[in-house]
């Protein structure tokens, strides 16, 4: 049978400064969401289909970002590793909390985040918060989408196995090199495992007897030379590594197109503040619970799984609770009127006619 899995060779870097620093894909992909984000909000806001101006919503999306991106670091420590709240080291930046470039950010802390800042933005706008996260939970979407692309790009939050090392995996399946750096890896035979070390002689000879050299700086080098298109090594490595699901395409998908398309479907006609919020809490939960049966947990929680589903998929069943429970007050209370709607005008200007 013969192989089809395709071998992940991309570069996490648009380009590099030095071997170690640059721009990466993942920065691109944050502020490609936030500036879609933006665009769609003023172009609602110009048409009046929401309470914000549209010199409004360029001050709501800063309180946003900082919401995205503190909420989404602190919920990675609490939720995954708060074994970096007491990490120091004596490379820049010195405090784990603070290493972002190392990795880790929880998009269910990143939610948390983007409610609290919504909050802000109602108190200094004086519109209803719960109006601000329905135009959140519109363009959410969107930065999901890209942030999704970004882990696949960075081979990160691998999928689950279809095929070990040196089987022949299906057309659809992606053999990730980064698993040599994870707690995911599968178990290699003597001889696969001689085969690795072989290639990382070949990428740095001597390295075992070279004080202070790791076996994983090795491997991150022998990564890079195969993303900067070293064949020879490529075709070395591939029998040595498992194919996988790409889940995080799986999941740019869901958590993309498939999730505005129903937010967007709710908010076709004008609806009470708070029910596009709580729709998206519901169907972005569900999304996430499907989606993350062919995706591994984090590879440094040590108990993945409780009663057969894992912390994320926890995590986000508390989603999907809080947001029907808050459907269910939001449709109940007769003190609110029903705003927005993107095709109030349109149906507007055909009875005009």
């Amino acid at each position: 049978m013969i192989d089809a899995a395709w071998l992940h060779t991309i570069d996490p870097f648009v380009f590099r400064i030095t071997p170690t620093f640059g721009v990466r894909w993942y920065g691109v992909a944050y502020l490609a969401g936030f500036l879609c984000g933006w665009l769609l909000l003023r172009a609602l806001a110009k048409r009046r289909i929401t309470l914000l101006t549209p010199e409004q919503v360029g001050d709501a999306m800063l309180s946003l970002v900082l919401g995205v991106f503190i909420g989404g670091r602190v919920g990675y420590m609490l939720f995954y590793q708060p074994a970096l709240l007491i990490t120091f080291t004596t490379d820049p930046p010195f405090w784990g909390a603070i290493a972002i470039n190392h990795g880790g950010m929880s998009s269910h802390g990143g939610l948390i985040g983007v409610i609290i800042a919504c909050l802000w933005i109602a108190r200094h706008t004086k519109v209803p918060a719960l109006h601000i996260m329905d135009l959140v939970s519109l363009v959410a979407p969107i930065g999901l989408f890209f942030g999704r692309l970004a882990n696949f790009i960075n081979g990160e939050l691998l999928g689950k196995i279809v095929a070990r090392p040196g089987q022949p995996g299906p057309w659809w399946s992606v053999r990730f090199p980064q698993e040599l750096l994870t707690g995911h890896a599968p178990a290699l035979s003597d001889l696969q495992r001689t085969q690795l070390f072989s290639l990382l002689d070949r990428v740095s000879p001597e390295w075992w007897t070279k004080p202070g050299v790791k076996e994983e700086d090795v491997i991150h080098l022998l990564i890079q030379r195969v993303q900067q298109g070293s064949t020879e090594l490529a075709q070395a490595l591939t029998p040595l590594l498992a194919a996988r699901h790409p889940s995080q395409l799986y999941q740019a998908f869901a958590e993309g197109p498939i999730l505005m398309a129903t937010l967007w479907f709710v908010w076709a006609r004008p609806r009470k503040p708070g029910v596009v919020g709580a729709w998206f809490l519901m169907v972005y939960g569900v999304l996430r619970i499907i989606t993350e049966l062919w995706r591994l947990p984090d590879d440094d929680i040590v108990a993945p799984h409780i009663l057969g589903l894992s912390r994320g998929q926890w995590l986000s069943a508390v989603m999907v609770a809080a947001g029907a429970i808050a459907l269910a007050i939001i449709t109940r209370r007769k003190d609110t009127a029903a705003i927005g709607g993107w095709r109030r005008r349109r149906r507007s200007a055909e009875k005009a006619t």
